[in-house]
């Protein structure tokens, strides 16, 4: 008895363009889920350095307000040290000038012009952050005080500006406070 082959049987493989097609989709397939998950990596990045930004500025404000309380504990003006005289740090009568704090070291320091603090250095044994020990970082911040307007010298307002850059492109967080003199 002589088999009678089928149609089924006769296309049994795929041609050439199935195969094509077959390939494409499939790199399609790959390319979203890469592109999908590359971009998840680099907003978790950039939500990381936010939220370091905002803890370092608002450790910048804090390390100020703890300076105007000492001065004030010790009975000295509340702004010794800080801006009381033009040879203070962030003195604000001669115009724009930028100071820089470290909570570690408990210091403060003018950078001049506003952009030109140094860049953070992150201690690996402590994981705390300084100007003095520890392995550079890309974090920038820089202090700046100014006369509240609307009460004269009795308010400060503290402006605490952390910036970063992640290759070409420049970021920013600002925190600002008012201090008032409580003595």
């Amino acid at each position: 008895m002589k088999k009678l082959k089928t149609k089924f049987q006769l296309k049994a493989g795929f041609t050439l363009v199935e195969t094509l097609m077959a390939i494409s989709i499939l790199v399609l397939a790959v390319t979203g889920a890469f592109s999908a998950a590359h971009s998840g990596i680099t907003s978790a990045i950039f939500s990381k350095d936010q939220i370091v930004a905002f803890y370092l500025a608002q450790e910048g404000i804090e390390q100020i307000r703890n300076m105007r309380d000492e001065n004030g504990l010790r009975g000295q003006n509340w702004l010794t040290n800080i801006a009381q005289n033009p040879s203070d740090p962030c003195y604000f009568a001669v115009g724009a000038r930028a100071c820089r704090v470290d909570v570690v070291n408990d210091t403060i320091a003018s950078c001049g012009a506003p952009g030109s603090c140094p860049f953070l250095k992150l201690d690996p044994v402590n994981g705390f952050y300084s100007y003095v020990s520890g392995n550079d970082t890309r974090f920038k911040r820089e202090i700046s005080l100014s006369l509240n307007p609307a009460n004269g010298s009795n308010e400060v307002v503290v402006s605490s500006i952390v910036s970063w850059s992640k290759g070409l492109i420049n970021r920013s967080f600002t925190a600002r406070e008012i201090i008032f003199n409580w003595q």
